[in-house]
């Protein structure tokens, strides 16, 4: 035990006598900055001041100017309370407003997906908040005082343009799902190419399209689908080609590179892409009579109430109930032609006999008046006031672009038929 001690000490000792050597240097250093003069240092040495300095504080934060914003999208079954509580709105003026002003209806009636933005305080009280509408312009809903204020604001609107490329594999509709274009975007792509591709019969596997068209975007949210600018479809290894040409502020059409439209003086469909449910024929077997009768026109399967179309320019001859055609609506047109839709479930409104109607027009909605078993669109195209088979008989074309626009429509045809090229050729190569 006095062993381990005396071991001890000695190496206590050795420790010290390391401590003062290791610190001698440092002593020395310490020494000669303490011995230069401060004459040498430049420092004026006539004259000490001793001044108390206030530290600067901490800048005080005022929360009532801190203000805060939120972003949220309507939801199915969404109340006001509902999207107030997931704008972190806690503010009952703004809740009476919102539910009960007139001014805010539209607030109240925004449709599933719309975004909207609020700002708030800390508290939650609400200081402004913005959406847009069915038109495309901004809602501004400001807090003014104790009360709020709503007005329209011109929307700064962008437009961008897409490019889609697809295959058919199983339908054309599953196709431009898979390419991510948008329904509306879709239905134009059969609408430009109807008069030379039957969408209902002569589509095949391994057919494949490209389209370039606009989305028109409002701060960032998007407001609508716009025009294809231009297309191809490739059918049973047939190209067709479309390119959108403005004539005017009021006029645009489609037409092939070469200048030929691509509207026929009438649409092959009369509603949008669908089934053929039964043909013309001279013999068919009524689902209703059940009996053996001609079917002289084509039947479109179709939803209840899907939009049916004028499929030329004409008049209107007839609107009403007809024998078996149940609501019926029949137009006039241009070299003793007419067309007839029957089985509607209700008429176009504002429509009266002898109006004008366009090519594209809805006169109709698709209905099971009549001697109908399901919803469907009976179609008939007459000639002198006989029924012709709507899916063979030959129809005219519309006039090709003009010679006053020929230069400036093949200086942006040969653009977008180079670009449409090399998209599809770029494209369909990454789906192979």
């Amino acid at each position: 035990m006095l062993t381990q001690n005396m071991l001890s000490q000695e190496r206590k000792n050795k420790i010290r006598w390391f401590i003062t050597l290791s610190t001698m240097p440092l002593l020395g250093v310490v020494t000669a900055f303490g011995l230069v003069p401060t004459s040498n240092l430049g420092l004026n040495t006539g004259k000490i001041s001793i001044e108390q300095i206030a530290l600067p504080g901490s800048a005080s934060v005022d929360a009532a100017a801190t203000t805060f914003w939120h972003t949220e999208r309507v939801q199915s079954g969404d109340t006001v309370a509902d999207l107030m509580q997931r704008l972190n709105i806690n503010d009952a003026a703004a809740s009476d407003y919102l539910r009960n002003r007139a001014d805010a209806k539209p607030f109240r009636k925004l449709s599933n997906g719309k975004e909207v933005q609020a700002e708030t305080d800390v508290n939650g009280t609400l200081i402004s908040l913005r959406y847009l509408n069915d038109q495309g312009g901004q809602i501004v809903i400001k807090k003014q005082g104790n009360s709020f204020t709503s007005k329209a604001v011109s929307a700064q609107l962008e437009k961008r343009l897409f490019v889609r490329t697809g295959e058919i594999k199983t339908s054309l509709y599953a196709a431009t799902d898979a390419a991510g274009m948008p329904e509306a975007a879709a239905n134009q792509l059969t609408e430009i190419f109807s008069g030379d591709v039957d969408f209902h019969h002569d589509l095949k596997r391994g057919d494949k399209f490209t389209a370039v068209y606009e989305m028109t975007y409002s701060n960032g949210a998007l407001v609508k689908t716009g025009q294809i600018q231009a297309a191809e479809f490739i059918n049973q290894g047939h190209s067709y080609r479309a390119v959108r040409f403005q004539s005017d502020a009021n006029h645009s059409d489609y037409y092939t590179p070469e200048g030929r439209s691509l509207k026929k003086a009438f649409l092959r469909s009369p509603i949008p892409f669908s089934r053929v449910s039964s043909g013309f024929t001279t013999a068919r077997f009524h689902p209703v009579l059940n009996t053996w009768r001609a079917h002289k026109g084509t039947d479109f399967a179709a939803p209840m109430g899907t939009p049916a179309k004028a499929t030329a320019d004409g008049q209107l001859a007839f609107e009403g109930v007809q024998n078996g055609y149940g609501n019926v609506v029949i137009l006039n047109h241009q070299g003793n032609l007419s067309t007839v839709y029957g089985h509607l479930s209700r008429f176009a409104n504002g429509l009266h006999k002898g109006d004008r109607v366009r090519q594209g027009d809805v006169i109709g909605y698709v209905g099971m008046t009549g001697l109908a078993s399901g919803p469907h669109l009976h179609y008939e195209f007459r000639v002198n006031g006989q029924q012709h088979d709507p899916m063979s008989v030959a129809l005219p074309n519309a006039l090709p672009i003009n010679g006053a626009n020929k230069v400036a429509f093949k200086r942006m045809a040969d653009k977008f038929v180079a670009n449409l090229v090399q998209l599809r050729n770029t494209n369909l190569a990454k789906l192979d």
